[in-house]
């Protein structure tokens, strides 16, 4: 169903792909949107080793909240910032596509645990992030993307 990468040699592994998951902090969630057209948003994200999932927090209404509603398959894609190497223009990056379908956490224990994880990536401040989830926890929406095929490939924009 999933197609093959072309380019065999910049394949990335599977352990490639999850470390950029992990350690990249925001990426573009695709849905298909109105009238078929692909809408796709930049979004924070989550690597939880534990489920191999990925996952999202949003407001509760929108259009990739009524996108996901009529069909819950999607694409994110993800990479790395990159490198230069001494005397080249080009950049070169790492990127993950994962195909999957997204539904969403109802449960309020898990909300504020995924929540907390995710906001560490962007800030150690645990008293800030406590507070924030206490006041906001109950209007935040957890999405819950399960991978169906993960790909990443080596990039050099020569």
């Amino acid at each position: 169903m999933f197609r093959e990468l072309l380019r065999k040699k910049k394949q990335l592994t599977d352990a490639e792909c999850i470390e950029i998951l992990k350690t990249t902090k925001r990426g573009v969630l695709s849905v298909k949107g109105d009238g078929g057209y692909p809408y796709g948003m930049p979004m924070n994200h989550f690597y939880n080793d534990t489920d191999g999932k990925l996952y999202f927090h949003c407001g509760k209404v929108g259009h990739r909240l009524d996108a996901l509603r009529a069909d819950g398959k999607v694409s994110f894609c993800t990479y790395t910032e990159g490198y230069k190497n001494p005397d080249e223009w080009a950049l070169n990056i790492k990127s993950v596509i994962v195909f999957g379908e997204i539904t969403v956490v109802e449960d309020l224990q898990k909300i504020e645990e995924i929540t907390t994880k995710l906001s560490l990536k962007f800030t150690e401040d645990e008293e800030y992030i406590r507070e924030e989830i206490r006041l906001y926890a109950k209007n935040t929406l957890l999405l819950e993307l399960t991978p169906h095929h993960i790909c990443g490939k080596r990039i050099q924009e020569s």
